[in-house]
Parts: C-alpha cells; structure tokens; sequence
C-alpha cells in the first residue's frame, strides 16, 4: 500500500460527518441548518440532545484515533502525517465540499492516537475551562494552545518524540483558523455560552 494511498485513507476516516449522519438518523434534520450550521458536537448539543451531541463527540474523536492506528500498523513513519490527513478530514470533507467541523474532537482523538499523557492534559484544560466560563470555543483554544508547551514539556522527560511538539504546534494553528469567528466573538463579548444554547 503506497503512502499516498494511506493517508487518503486517514483523510476518508476523518471526512466521516458523524454530527450529520447521527442527526439525520436521530429525526432531528440537517444540522448544517441549525445553530451555527456546524457539523460538530456543539452544534448538535444545539438540537437539545445531550446524549446525540455526546455520541457525536466520541465518534469524531475515535476516527481520529481509529485513522492513526490504522496507518501505523501499515507504516508506523506516517503516523503524524496520517493524524493531520484525519483532521483535515473533518474541517475539510469531500463528501460535504469541504464545509465541516473545526476539528477539537478528532484532533483529541488524534493525541489519544499519539501520546495519551498529552491527550490527558488537554481534555483536563477543555474540560476546567468549558466547566468555569460555560464557553465551548474559550474551551478548545484554550487547550489546544497549551498543548504545544505540554507536548514540549513531556519530550523533556522522554515521555513522548519531539516530533509531537511539530505537530502540535501545525495543529493549533489549524485550530486558530477554524475558530477565527469564535475568536472575533470572543474579543468582541459575543460569543454564546452552554447558558444560551
């Protein structure tokens, strides 16, 4: 299997709109048409099921991880390039012309894939965060921005590769763009809360 094709494969995994397809089966409609018109979790916690958005988020965050996995066992050297195709994946979905989610969950599930210490400490901080200021947005960019010091930090004591920190880094600038409205609305006081969905 070329290393083309296996990453193609990792980006399949990752375009799976698993926001869209649950809702369409739940009854609840096109997400695309509800809230924020996102296909992510949030967005369907917008529809009022909690346990539709929870499943949503545990699905986009395990084909991140299920995409890694997979490529490793054919060619362990493209396990990061494979982990980024699975996040592009769902920002940019072919199924969807390239209209997805912003990515939180399955890059989440990507760290899993990678370095669990590293994977842990961010959930940590999504989850202190969205608890304190009810903010989903405040929440990811505040811990995928840490997770290049944290993933720097664990090379320090030989817990993970220094590639991690490279990687890290590229994927919290693809966060910073997927979010750039949320971040305008955040400068600006506009941003919703878990209070106002």
């Amino acid at each position: 299997m070329s290393a083309l094709f296996q990453i193609f494969i990792a980006y399949l995994l990752g375009s799976i709109p698993f926001g869209l397809l649950l809702s369409h089966f739940a009854g609840v409609g096109d997400i695309r048409k509800i809230g924020s018109g996102n296909i992510g979790a949030t967005n369907v916690l917008r529809t009022g099921n909690k346990k539709l958005a929870l499943l949503t988020l545990l699905l986009d965050g395990l084909k991140g991880t299920f995409a890694v996995l997979l490529i490793s066992h054919f060619d362990s050297s493209l396990i990061y390039i494979a982990g980024f195709a699975a996040i592009l994946g769902h920002v940019f979905p072919i199924w969807l012309k390239f209209q997805g989610g912003k990515g939180v969950a399955t890059v989440i599930g990507v760290y899993f894939s990678l370095n669990i210490p590293l994977a842990l400490m961010v959930v940590f901080i999504w989850v202190t965060v969205a608890k304190v200021w009810k903010i989903s947005s405040l929440a990811a960019l505040v811990a995928l921005a840490l997770a290049p010091i944290f993933a720097f930090l664990l090379t320090l004591y030989n817990v993970s590769e220094f590639q991690i920190v490279y990687f890290s880094c590229i994927v919290t600038v693809l966060i910073l763009y997927t979010h750039r409205q949320n971040i305008e609305r955040l400068l600006s006081g506009q941003e919703n809360s878990f209070k106002a969905e």
